[in-house]
C-alpha cells in the first residue's frame, strides 16, 4: 500500500517538478551582511527546487547545483532575497542588504508559512525580544497594546493570576478565549508558555487566516513559535533578574474620628433625624476618643487594617538558563527558567519551573525530525481566605490584636487578619508534561509529508486546610467568646486531578514555482482526543491543627468525590494559495470538523474562506510615485466554528448523589439518581461568518508603514441556555439560539529610520469594536447589566437619574421607588408603566433602560525605540479610549454590610442636613442611609464614569558592554538592564483605584526590576 501510494504521488507531481538533467557544478562561496560580516544560517535555494542549505558560522557555504544555467536565491531574516544567476560560476560571494519593510519576513500562519508581502488575511506578528523585554510574568499581560484587535484586560495583578485576551471583541456569549497553538499544537494557555522561549507570535484575526482551524477559531488564534537552534550554533545563555512590586494605587479611607461622626450620621438619618444626633458612638467619646484610645487601645480601638495586612513591597526574581547548538545532523536548544513572585500580603507566593527540549535533525537527505519536549511546575501558596475585600471594608473602630498579641474580635468574629494570620492555608500544584515528535519526509522536490503527534499530561493536587480560629476577651485571655466567622471547625479538603490529551496530525504540503507562478497546496487530518479525571476527599472536626493530612481526622466526618468526562474531535483541512508575479494573490481554505459534543448525525461542520490580495505598488500606473514603496489590497470571507460548551448536551445524562432517609428513629445514606440536564439531541455547531477589507502600505522607502482594516461578524445558532419552566425540573439547556453582529476597525502606523549611529522606531495602533445582539429567544438578565435584542453585549441596564432630591417638596411631587426615598437620595426619572406611559411609580419593569455598552472602546497602544551605540531603550503606552464604567461597592459605597469603612472620597462630597442648600446643590454623592441603599445604589447612570485611561506601560533601558570587554572575560555578551512595568496611569477613577482593579480585587502594581544577561 505505501509503495502504491509513493508512486501515485509520483505520477502527480513528477511532470511539474521542474527538474532540468544534466551535469551538476559544485558553487561555493561567503555571505556577508551590509558590514561586510558574514551571515551564520542564510538560506541559499536553486529556484525552481528544493535543493538548498544553508551558511556555517563563518557565512561560508557550498550547493551542488543541477546545470550550469541554474540560479541561487539568497535569503535571511530581515534582509532583502537575492537572485544570482550560476552562469558557469564556480564560486559566488554575495552581500546582502537589510530589508527595512519586514516585507521579506516569514510570518508563522496556519499549518504553515508565508511571506509578510504575501498575506490576504489579517495577520499581526510579535517578536519574542518584543515580548522579553516587556518583562511580565506572564505572556497574556506581555500583549497589553501590542497588536491592534487584540484586547487584553486585567481585573487584578496578584501572583499566579492571567488576563483575558479577546481577538476582535465578543463572538459569543459563551467562551471568547482565543485558541493557543505552540508549534503547531494546540494549548489550553498561553501563560503556560515561558516568554524567553518565544522566538514570535502571529495573531490570526479574520476568518481567512483562522479558518483552517474551524471548530475552535471563532474567538481568534494565536500561533506561538519557539526558539531552535540553528546549524553551527554553540551558546549558552543565562539571565537574573530581581525587581519589587508596589501597588499603582491604594484606596484611602476616612480617620477613626471622621468614621464615628458619619456612622452617626447615617443612623441618625435613618431614624428620622430625631433629637439624637449620637445614636451609636456619644458625643464624649467621638470628641475625647483619641485621648481614649491612648489609654486603653483594646477597649477603644484606631486599627489600620491595611497597614497591617498589605507590605510596601513584594519581591520577584527569575533565573533563566539556555543552551544551543547545531550541527548538520542534529540541533537542540534547552531552556530552563524560575519565577518566584511574593504577594503584597503574607501567605502567599507563586513559583514556577519551565523547562523545555527543542530538537531538529536530519536521518537522511529527505528525512528530517523534531522531537520536543517541555515540563511545566506551578506552586501557588495563598492563605485561607483572599483578605482584600475585608481589608478594605473593616473600621478602624475594631479590633485586630490585642495589645498582648492575642487575636481580638474584629467585628464579632470578622478579624481579617487573624484569619489570616492563624487560619490556614490553602495550596494548588500544578505539573504538566507534554512533547512534540514529528516526521518530515520530502518525496520529490517541494512536496513534504509531515506526521505530527503530541502528548500532553498534567497532573494537578489541591490542599485547603481551614482552621478555627478562636476569639478572646480583651481583659481575660480565658475567656473565649467565640470563633471567627469563616470556620467554626477546624476541616481539610483535598483533591487530584489527571488528564491528559493525544493531538495527531497528517499534513502534505505542495509549493511550486512555474514561471510567474505561484502555487502552495496543503491538505491535513488532525485528531485530538482528551480524558479528565478528579478526585476529592475531607474531613471535618480536625481535634489539632498542626497536622494537614487526612488521617488525623475523625472518620465520621470525612467526605469524597470523583468525576470523569472525555471529548475528542477530527478534522480533515486544505488550503490552496496561488500567486501570480507576486502581484495578484488568491487563497481559499476549508475545515471539516467533527466533535464528540454533538450527536452523530450532527456532529459535522465545514468552515471555507476565501480570500485575494492585489499588490498595486507593482502596477505600471503606480511605478512613477517614487514615495509609494508598496501597497496592497486585501479582501477576505469565511465562516468559523465554535461547540465549547459541555461535554454531553445533546444526552440524557444522569447525576448521582447520596441523600439521606428516615427509618425509624434512623437516619440512612442511599444512593440516587436522576436526570439533571434537558436533552437537546440536535444541538449543533456556533457558527460565525465574517468579511475583512484591508491595505498594507509602506512609503518614503519602507520608513513610514501603514495597516488598516475594516471587518464584520455575524454569530449564528449561538449556544447558550435558554430559560424552560421550573416545572419540568431540569436545569436549562443550551440550545442554537440567537444572534450576534460584531463590527470594528483597525489601525496600524509605524515609523522606522537610522540617523547615523542612532536607530528608532516609532509605531502606534488604535482599534474599535462594537457587538450588538440579535433575536435571542429571549432575554438574559445579569444583575446589573442584560443581554437583548438591539443591546450591546453585556450592556449596563438600569435607571435614568436626575440629581439628587433637595427637598421633601421635590420627592413629594416625584415618582419614587419605595417609601424611603428622602431629601438627598438619587432621584430617577419616570420612563413608562403598564401603558406605555409614565406612571407615577419608578419599577424595575418599566423604568430601565440600556445605559450604554460595558466594553472597553478605542482601544490603543505605542512604542518607541531607540538604540544608540551600545545602548537601547524603549517606551511602551497603553489605554482605552473610552468604556462606561461603574463605580459601586467599596469605591462609594459607605458602611458595607452595615459596619464597614467609609471611602475618603466621601467625606464633605455626600448630600447633608449639615450642609447648607448650596454645598448640597454641589456635592457628588448621595445622602447616608442604610434604609435607601436599594434606592441610592441601584444600578443607573448616576454611578457610571468614562473609564478611559492612558498608561505608561513599559520602560526599559539596557547596556550592553563593549565587544573587547566581554572578549577578555572569555564571553560572547554581557547586557545590564533596568525595567519599570505600569508606571504612571492618568483617568477619570476615584483617587486610590485603578481602572483596571476590580473593586475588590488584589491592586494592580507597579514593578521595577534590574538584570543582567550574559552569554557564553
Amino acid at each position: 500500500m505505501k509503495t502504491r501510494l509513493l508512486l501515485w504521488l509520483w505520477i502527480l507531481f513528477i511532470g511539474g517538478t521542474g527538474l532540468t538533467m544534466g551535469q551538476s557544478v559544485q558553487v561555493s562561496g561567503t555571505v556577508l551582511d551590509e558590514s561586510e560580516q558574514p551571515l551564520p544560517g542564510a538560506s541559499i535555494l536553486v529556484k525552481g527546487t528544493s535543493t538548498g542549505t544553508v551558511t556555517d558560522i563563518d557565512g561560508n557555504y557550498q550547493i551542488s547545483v543541477p546545470s550550469a544555467e541554474a540560479t541561487l536565491v539568497f535569503s535571511f531574516l530581515g534582509y532583502i532575497t537575492r537572485e544570482e544567476a550560476v552562469n558557469n560560476r564556480q564560486v559566488i560571494d554575495v552581500t546582502l542588504e537589510p530589508d527595512m519593510s519586514e516585507l521579506g519576513e516569514v510570518v508563522v500562519v496556519g499549518y504553515g508559512t508565508q511571506k509578510k508581502s504575501d498575506l490576504t488575511g489579517a495577520v499581526a506578528t510579535i517578536g519574542g525580544r518584543d515580548l522579553a523585554e516587556r518583562r511580565t510574568p506572564n505572556v497574556s499581560q506581555a500583549l497589553q497594546g501590542q497588536v491592534s484587535g487584540v484586547m487584553v484586560t486585567r481585573n487584578n495583578n496578584a501572583p499566579g493570576s492571567s488576563a483575558n485576551i479577546r481577538i476582535r471583541g465578543v463572538t459569543t456569549i459563551g467562551d471568547s478565549n482565543p485558541l493557543i497553538i505552540m508549534d503547531g499544537v494546540p494549548v489550553n494557555s498561553i501563560d503556560h508558555i515561558n516568554p524567553n522561549d518565544i522566538e514570535n507570535i502571529s495573531v490570526l484575526k479574520d476568518a481567512a487566516s483562522a479558518s483552517i482551524y474551524g471548530s475552535r477559531a471563532a474567538a481568534g488564534v494565536i500561533l506561538v513559535t519557539t526558539k531552535r537552534a540553528k546549524k553551527g550554533e554553540l551558546s549558552l545563555n543565562y539571565n537574573f533578574e530581581y525587581g519589587t512590586e508596589v501597588p499603582t494605587r491604594i484606596p484611602e479611607y476616612v480617620d477613626v474620628i471622621r468614621y464615628m461622626e458619619i456612622v452617626n450620621e447615617l443612623r441618625w438619618n435613618d431614624n428620622g433625624n430625631d433629637g439624637n444626633e449620637y445614636p451609636l458612638y456619644p458625643q464624649e467619646m467621638v470628641e475625647n476618643y483619641m485621648e481614649l484610645n491612648a489609654s486603653n487601645p483594646d477597649l477603644y480601638p484606631n486599627t489600620d487594617w491595611v497597614g497591617l495586612i498589605l507590605k510596601s513591597n513584594a519581591p520577584r526574581q527569575r533565573h533563566a538558563l539556555d543552551i544551543s547548538g547545531g550541527s548538520e545532523a542534529i540541533r537542540t536548544k534547552a531552556s530552563i527558567v524560575y519565577d518566584k513572585f511574593d504577594a503584597l500580603y503574607e501567605g502567599r507566593t507563586f513559583e514556577r519551573v519551565t523547562a523545555r527540549v527543542n530538537t531538529d535533525g536530519n536521518i537522511t537527505k529527505r528525512l528530517g525530525f523534531t522531537a520536543d519536549i517541555f515540563l511545566r511546575r506551578e506552586i501557588l501558596d495563598q492563605p485561607s481566605i483572599d483578605p482584600i475585600y475585608y481589608m478594605n471594608i473593616s473600621a478602624p473602630v475594631y479590633a485586630a490584636e490585642w495589645q498582648d498579641g492575642r487575636v481580638a474580635e474584629g467585628k464579632t468574629g470578622a478579624n481579617i487578619y487573624g484569619q489570616l494570620k492563624y487560619g490556614g492555608f490553602r495550596k494548588n500544584w500544578e505539573n504538566q508534561v507534554g512533547g512534540r515528535l514529528g516526521l518530515n519526509y520530502e518525496v520529490v522536490d517541494g512536496l513534504k509529508i509531515s506526521a505530527i503527534a503530541s502528548p500532553n499530561f498534567g497532573f494537578n493536587k489541591g490542599k485547603n486546610f481551614q482552621k478555627r480560629v478562636t476569639y478572646t476577651a480583651w481583659d481575660d485571655p480565658s475567656a473565649t467568646l467565640g470563633t471567627l466567622q469563616w470556620a467554626n471547625s477546624t476541616n481539610l479538603s483535598e483533591s487530584r486531578n489527571d488528564n491528559y490529551n493525544l493531538t495527531t496530525q497528517l499534513l502534505l504540503n505542495y509549493d511550486k514555482v512555474i514561471g510567474k507562478h505561484n502555487l502552495s497546496l496543503m491538505a491535513g487530518n488532525e485528531s485530538f482526543q482528551a480524558f479528565y479525571e478528579n478526585l476529592g476527599a475531607s474531613r471535618d472536626q480536625f481535634l489539632l491543627d498542626n497536622y494537614p493530612y487526612l488521617n488525623l481526622g475523625p472518620l465520621e466526618f470525612r467526605g469524597n468525590s470523583g468525576s470523569a468526562f472525555e471529548n475528542a474531535y477530527n478534522s480533515w483541512f486544505g488550503r490552496v494559495s496561488y500567486n501570480y508575479e507576486e502581484k495578484y494573490f488568491v487563497q481559499a481554505n476549508i475545515r471539516y470538523d467533527a466533535s464528540s459534543r454533538f450527536a452523530r448525525d450532527y456532529r459535522w461542520g465545514s468552515f471555507p474562506s476565501f480570500s485575494a490580495g492585489w499588490v498595486l505598488s507593482k502596477e505600471n500606473f503606480l511605478q512613477g510615485l517614487s514615495g509609494i514603496s508598496f501597497l496592497k489590497l486585501r479582501g477576505s470571507y469565511g465562516t468559523l466554528g465554535n461547540e465549547r460548551i459541555g461535554n454531553y448536551p445533546y444526552q440524557s445524562t444522569i447525576g448521582f448523589s447520596n441523600v439521606l432517609f428516615h427509618q425509624g428513629s434512623n437516619v440512612v445514606s442511599s444512593q440516587s439518581a436522576a436526570q439533571w440536564q434537558y436533552a437537546i439531541p440536535d444541538i449543533s455547531w456556533e457558527k460565525t461568518s465574517s468579511y475583512n477589507i484591508g491595505i498594507d502600505a509602506n512609503f518614503l522607502n519602507y520608513r513610514l508603514n501603514f495597516s488598516g482594516e475594516y471587518y464584520k461578524k455575524t454569530t449564528r445558532d449561538m449556544l447558550l441556555p435558554l430559560e424552560i419552566p421550573d416545572y419540568i425540573g431540569f436545569d436549562n439547556p443550551d440550545q442554537n439560539t440567537g444572534e450576534m453582529y460584531t463590527e470594528g476597525w483597525e489601525m496600524d502606523l509605524g515609523w522606522a529610520d537610522d540617523i547615523n549611529e542612532l536607530s528608532y522606531s516609532i509605531s502606534f495602533n488604535l482599534s474599535d469594536f462594537r457587538s450588538v445582539m440579535g433575536d435571542l429567544g429571549g432575554i438574559q438578565f445579569l444583575g446589573n447589566q442584560v443581554r437583548m435584542e438591539g443591546s450591546e453585549f453585556d450592556e449596563w441596564y438600569g435607571y435614568v437619574s436626575d440629581g439628587l432630591y433637595q427637598s421633601q417638596e421635590e420627592v413629594n411631587n416625584s415618582a419614587v421607588m419605595n417609601a424611603n426615598v428622602r431629601p438627598g437620595d438619587v432621584r430617577y426619572v419616570d420612563i413608562s408603566g403598564p401603558n406605555g406611559e409614565p406612571d407615577g411609580r419608578i419599577s424595575p419593569e418599566y423604568d430601565r433602560v440600556l445605559l450604554g455598552g460595558s466594553m472597553p472602546r478605542f482601544l490603543y497602544g505605542g512604542n518607541i525605540r531607540l538604540d544608540y551605540k551600545n545602548f537601547d531603550f524603549g517606551i511602551v503606552v497603553q489605554g482605552v479610549g473610552r468604556q462606561n464604567a461603574r463605580l459601586s461597592g467599596l469605591m462609594v459605597q459607605p458602611i458595607m454590610e452595615n459596619w464597614g469603612h467609609v471611602p475618603k472620597i466621601l467625606d464633605g462630597e455626600f448630600w447633608s442636613t449639615y450642609n447648607t442648600e448650596q454645598e448640597n446643590r454641589e456635592v457628588s454623592y448621595p445622602r447616608l442611609s442604610r434604609n435607601s441603599e436599594g434606592n441610592n445604589f441601584a444600578m443607573s447612570d448616576f454611578w457610571l464614569i468614562n473609564g478611559a485611561y492612558f498608561r505608561l506601560k513599559n520602560i526599559s533601558l539596557g547596556y550592553t558592554l563593549p565587544r573587547p570587554v566581554v572578549e577578555r572575560l572569555g564571553m560572547q555578551n554581557i547586557r545590564v538592564y533596568t525595567n519599570a512595568s505600569d508606571v504612571w496611569t492618568v483617568n477619570n477613577y476615584p483617587p486610590g483605584w485603578d481602572p483596571e482593579v476590580s473593586a475588590s480585587g488584589y491592586p494592580i502594581t507597579t514593578s521595577f526590576l534590574m538584570g543582567v544577561s550574559v552569554q557564553f
